[in-house]
């Protein structure tokens, strides 16, 4: 089968000539070719190359006035960028692996070899960028067969493969989900044999490709996937511990870990938010922690959101995730994710609205939409009445928000002015104005601004037997 009609772009045929006029044979193949077939846009080109990789790389990147050339000499790579494409050239190996190690031995060898050691079929396909056959699919494994039928395996025996390089498990549920594709029973059955083996691979390996799947469009085939094939419980086991339903006196809670699936695909359709889709992931981590049987109340989880943030930091860091503003930005959703819920439930005041805003500040809208995202009962009315109720919710927010300005609230009155006002020196009463002039603010008593907060300050000074010092 002959493809070049898909190889419109000048690129190809220049790094074709190139090749031809150094006697090497080269191939565009793995992810752009699978791309290309799938007709998905993608930007980033492999070359594989029977010779040297670098060499053709740094003669193609002249002749299309390129620029700059990456060179990773370690690993027999080299790249650069043309227009808005990124072009990565490799000279043809062949591996193979030491127990233990995920780090093949690399030799030298033929387009065949390169392809026998890809993960999966679909990814071995090439296509020849020599002029003689430009075009012509080099396809051993019949990947194309493997595309039409939206099927991931691996080209050869899938034992050698995931227990080769356990990542490639990860790769196959990774690939399955952004794709929509399934994962062969028998491939399927190798990872749930080779599933201990993850523990040779890093954390931050491990994340990446979790963090694919999260960003996928429905997350959840992902996790499903995972849970199915033993890996879950082996690299995230708080999640697994969501799963399952206690049934006491004849009454029973909804299944968590399905729901938090739920929340997650919900989250997924309005926002691409990688730590927003985290937060509707660990949202009810705590709850198997928090779970209790009460008489005349069922089942309860007191207490889930509080836990639920402080479990956040431990699973960060074994994790190796960021222990910076994005993790505290999740710690933050799990905690407040009840407070909206229990404003539907109530009569909405404003102050509980304004306490909302403070403690939320510029992260209310993706609270808002963490909260949407939870409602995921079967009882549609149920659903459109909650969903009603966070309308009401969100058009209060907005009014309060606009004449309160409680955003990132700053005290209209700071600690210096405080100290220089009374001229005293760091101490608690000057904790004690600031806290009751936002209390007053919070609870509606004066409005955000200087002159009532100043007004306040001095009343509720003389109170405490301050008087202004004299300037």
């Amino acid at each position: 089968m002959n493809y070049a009609a898909h190889l419109n772009h000048p690129l190809f045929k220049t790094i074709g000539e190139i090749a031809d006029a150094e006697g090497k044979h080269a191939f565009a193949i793995g992810g752009f070719v699978r791309d290309l077939m799938l007709q998905r846009r993608c930007k980033d080109i492999d070359v594989v190359v029977e010779g040297s990789g670098i060499e053709l790389a740094k003669k193609s990147a002249d002749a299309l006035k390129a620029g700059k050339v990456t060179v990773f000499k370690n690993f027999g790579t080299a790249m650069f960028r043309y227009n808005d494409w990124e072009v990565e050239f490799v000279g043809a190996r062949k591996e193979s692996y030491e127990r233990g190690s995920r780090n093949p031995i690399v030799e030298d060898g033929t387009i065949e070899d390169d392809q026998n050691r890809r993960d999966f079929t679909i990814n071995a396909l090439a296509l020849s960028l020599n002029a003689h056959s430009f075009g012509d699919l080099i396809d051993p494994f019949d990947g194309i067969r493997d595309l039409e039928n939206r099927c991931i395996q691996t080209p050869l025996d899938p034992d050698i493969t995931f227990g080769d390089d356990p990542l490639r498990m990860l790769r196959a549920i990774r690939f399955a989900t952004q794709l929509n594709f399934r994962i062969t029973e028998s491939n399927l059955e190798s990872i749930r044999k080779n599933a201990h083996r993850i523990d040779i691979i890093t954390q931050e390996r491990i994340h990446t490709e979790l963090h694919k799947i999260i960003l996928s469009a429905r997350p959840s085939i992902g996790f499903k996937l995972l849970d199915k094939c033993g890996l879950l419980e082996l690299v995230f086991p708080e999640m697994t511990k969501l799963k399952g339903v206690d049934i006491k006196e004849g009454i029973g809670h909804k299944d968590n870990f399905y729901h938090t699936l739920e929340v997650l695909d919900n989250v997924a359709t309005v926002s691409e938010d990688l730590w927003l889709r985290w937060a509707a992931i660990l949202h009810d981590i705590a709850k198997p922690a928090t779970k209790r049987f009460q008489k005349n109340h069922g089942w309860t989880f007191h207490g889930h959101e509080d836990r639920g943030a402080r479990m956040v930091p431990k699973i960060f860091k074994r994790m190796k995730l960021p222990l910076d503003q994005k993790m505290k930005f999740v710690q933050k959703l799990v905690l407040l994710h009840l407070r909206p819920i229990a404003l539907t439930k109530n009569q909405i005041t404003d102050s509980a609205v304004r306490r909302l805003l403070f403690d939320a500040g510029d992260d209310i809208d993706a609270l808002m939409i963490l909260c949407r995202a939870d409602i995921t009962s079967k009882n549609e009315s149920r659903v459109k009445r909650y969903l009603a109720n966070y309308d009401v919710v969100l058009e209060k927010l907005r009014d309060v928000e606009e004449k309160d300005h409680l955003r990132n609230f700053q005290p209209p009155v700071s600690g210096e002015e405080i100290m220089e006002t009374f001229g005293i020196p760091p101490s608690k009463p000057i904790g004690d104005l600031k806290n009751a002039i936002k209390e007053a603010i919070l609870d509606g008593r004066i409005p955000n601004d200087p002159t009532a907060a100043k007004t306040l300050m001095l009343e509720l000074a003389a109170e405490m037997g301050l008087s202004p010092a004299d300037h």
